[in-house]
């Protein structure tokens, strides 16, 4: 739980924990009271438990706590994050393992005994002479202890003059055992050798011999079964969050007087430098500041090869430590960390809630006093056509409870959950539910250059030689003296050439010649490397092929770096932005989604015309301010299309802010990532046609499971009126539409990516 604070628009942001929610109609019913306070506004979700409040500084945290509690549930105040109980900090409430373990109890006990008790009204040739009375010896159990969570809130819920979908089941199987008790005792059910046979259908009569202990029995079995499964469903759908939080370090060897002291990670501050030793996690995000390693980032980007860290470099908390010793100082802690803030995002996403659920959590807060009203009409209707006492009963009953519609709260929280956990294990973070919807209407995909379809930073990529040179030697020798200069092309080259020609030679002597190149001697070798002009200067020209390769590479974007030894010009060398290796498959992705993909950059339009070429882009908006990308995507909203813009950098967070859809890549800055819409934690453009795929999928799933919850109570409701249902059957079908909506929902678990 957390709680903050805008200065800008004067309102802070807390999340409370709710206690005592047992259907949706309980969040739709806080939810209610809570937005009638001045200067409130919140949002309760039954799945995840909580509250999300927007609040005016002048109300306080414990005025809305007061109003949950008078609205009869429970509500915590955030806690401070080091004082939270080792359960919350997983990602769930501390008390909910053991609310899961006493309703498994409660569970057990319900079908341990509601079994025979079922199976003595189903199968005549069981029936003995005195079974009526063996069942009400194991059903009276079922209905006070195994349906306690029921009656509780049904009474909680009366005293505040409200109605639920535990009013329902209170109401439903309490009837149900007391016509039972009834017949037993004072009617002729009691009289030895009584038999009666099973059916689904209701049949006529006094009512005074039939009982309906398996209807109250097996009702109770099946809800607190259908319960059961929901929270271990959202036990399941919340374990991506627990698993990442789970990521980081617990304690941190930090250097502080000159002496090494194992602090909890808590204790960090922001500047503290600590050391991170070979095998072990990086404790919070920080710059190197001593030693060099290789650091494993898989478990949070999923990238499988190490990345090499110096001096300088930033490091990410919850990464491995690979290779060498680090010493490293605190840059970011706490809820800051980009482990955090991933967490964070996954967390806001389970807690929101699409157009679609708002609809459905309207609907049943008005359905159950409707259902109670339909269940009184029934029971009179029945009644006044002269059906019999045991019609009326056994219809309204029914009705009762084949109306409760847990289904239709669990649609969308459920689906929700799964899809923003699955997609928080595939770095794919769903900022919002509101996202979802938008993920289908998109049709044009906008994809800024550098750093998302590029790699984002200078790369060698050819070598041209002239006749008789060998590219090796060329490697060699330029690569040797590029190494010792710290330019940024200088830098492409060097790693270009170590990378091809293994170990390269220490260069005898070294100048470095700003705006022009270097020079120096390698190998005994004069050789300078850098802009035509510093060829100009020492009388040397380029030959016929070499000018042909250096206009060639200019006129495709490219820097063209010259290289000569010995007095005479013997290579050029192409140096750019490298396109991702993946970009191209990416943009086909896209392209399959229904997407129409357009290049957009501040680069010169050579340059862009040409990685889009290589990518397989036909549209290109080149030459473009950061403003300007503002504008393009007004403008193509305003031309009636949906866009969606994948950007990393600062320049493309206006642009994220403005279309319909922003993705934005996690390698990127702070600012693209907080005004996107999805996250795609790693740097593989391809992971953004997958994002969109699971969101698609997402919002099928919840529509999928609202259309069953909707059509299953529409359906069902008249069946019950009609009398065409008997109440154990009607609660049999209800939990079995609970299970479906759930069972449905995981199957997002199992979400992979393409290829």
């Amino acid at each position: 739980m957390s709680t903050t604070t805008s200065s800008t628009t004067g309102t802070a942001e807390v999340e409370l924990a709710i206690g005592g929610m047992t259907c949706a109609s309980c969040a739709a019913r806080i939810e209610k009271k809570l937005n009638r306070m001045e200067g409130v506004e919140a949002t309760v979700n039954y799945a995840t438990e909580k509250a999300r409040v927007f609040h005016a500084e002048d109300v306080s945290v414990d005025d809305l706590i007061a109003t949950v509690v008078a609205t009869g549930y429970t509500a915590e105040p955030p806690a401070p994050a080091e004082a939270a109980p080792a359960g919350a900090q997983e990602g769930r409430p501390a008390g909910e393992g053991d609310e899961l373990l006493t309703l498994r109890q409660r569970l057990v006990t319900a079908v341990t005994l509601a079994v025979p008790v079922v199976l003595l009204a189903m199968v005549p040739a069981l029936q003995f002479e005195y079974w009526q009375w063996l069942s009400l010896t194991l059903t009276a159990p079922v209905v006070t202890y195994a349906a306690w969570p029921f009656h509780r809130a049904a009474f909680t819920n009366a005293r505040h003059g409200a109605a639920t979908m535990d009013t329902l089941i209170s109401v439903g199987t309490s009837a149900a055992f007391l016509w039972s008790v009834w017949a037993l005792f004072l009617g002729d059910a009691g009289m030895p050798g009584m038999t009666h046979s099973f059916d689904l259908t209701v049949t006529r009569g006094s009512g005074a011999e039939n009982i309906y202990l398996e209807a109250a029995a097996g009702v109770t079995a099946f809800i607190l079964a259908g319960r059961y499964f929901e929270a271990r469903s959202k036990r399941k759908a919340g374990a991506a969050l627990r698993a990442l939080m789970e990521l980081g370090a617990k304690e941190v060897t930090v250097l502080r007087g000159g002496r090494e002291e194992r602090i909890p990670v808590s204790g960090l501050a922001v500047g503290d430098r600590f050391l991170v030793r070979p095998g072990e996690k990086i404790a919070t995000d920080g710059t190197v500041v001593e030693g060099s390693s290789a650091v494993d980032a898989s478990m949070l980007t999923g990238e499988s090869v190490p990345v090499e860290v110096g001096v300088g470099d930033a490091v990410t908390g919850a990464t491995l430590n690979a290779g060498g010793r680090l010493v490293v100082e605190a840059t970011r802690v706490g809820s800051d960390t980009q482990l955090a803030r991933m967490a964070k995002l996954v967390e806001d996403a389970q807690n929101g809630k699409a157009a679609a659920q708002r609809l459905a959590d309207r609907i049943s807060a008005v359905f159950v006093p409707v259902v109670i009203v339909l269940a009184l009409a029934t029971l009179g209707f029945w009644l006044a056509t002269g059906a019999g006492a045991t019609a009326a009963f056994t219809a309204a009953v029914a009705v009762l409870i084949i109306a409760c519609p847990c289904a239709l709260g669990l649609a969308t929280p459920t689906a929700l959950m799964v899809g923003t956990g699955r997609g928080a294990q595939l770095g794919i973070l769903i900022k919002g539910p509101e996202v979802l919807e938008t993920t289908r209407k998109a049709d044009t995909v906008l994809l800024d250059k550098t750093g998302t379809v590029t790699t984002g930073r200078m790369t060698l990529l050819a070598v041209r030689t002239a006749d008789g040179v060998s590219e090796t030697d060329t490697l060699r020798l330029a690569g040797a003296l590029e190494h010792a200069s710290e330019h940024p092309i200088a830098r492409a080259v060097a790693a270009g050439a170590a990378e091809r020609v293994g170990t390269l030679p220490v260069p005898e002597d070294f100048a470095d010649l700003p705006g022009l190149g270097v020079q120096g001697v390698v190998e005994g070798h004069a050789v300078l490397v850098g802009r035509e002009k510093l060829l100009s200067e020492w009388a040397m020209g380029l030959p016929a092929g070499l000018r042909e390769a250096k206009d060639a590479a200019e006129a495709a974007g490219r820097t063209a770096v010259v290289v000569a030894w010995d007095g005479e010009a013997r290579a050029v060398l192409e140096v750019a932005d490298a396109v991702k290796d993946t970009s191209a498959e990416a943009v086909r992705r896209l392209r399959a989604l229904g997407l129409t993909p357009v290049l957009l950059t501040g680069d010169n339009k050579a340059v862009a015309e040409a990685v889009a070429a290589e990518v397989g882009i036909d549209e290109v908006i080149a030459e473009v301010l950061p403003q300007d990308k503002v504008d393009v995507v007004k403008r193509l909203q305003a031309e009636g299309r949906s866009v969606a813009m994948v950007g990393d950098g600062v320049n493309d967070a206006a642009a994220l802010a403005q279309a319909d859809l922003g993705l934005a890549m996690g390698t990127g800055t702070d600012a693209a990532i907080e005004a996107g819409d999805l996250t795609l934690v790693r740097g593989d453009l391809r992971t953004a046609a997958d994002a969109i795929r699971l969101a698609r999928r997402t919002l099928g799933t919840i529509k999928a499971n609202l259309f069953w919850a909707f059509a299953y109570n529409v359906a069902a409701l008249p069946l019950a009126a009609a009398g065409l249902l008997n109440p154990m059957i009607a609660g049999a079908a209800m939990a079995f539409s609970s299970v479906f909506v759930v069972g449905n929902s995981l199957r997002l678990r199992g979400f992979r990516p393409t290829g």
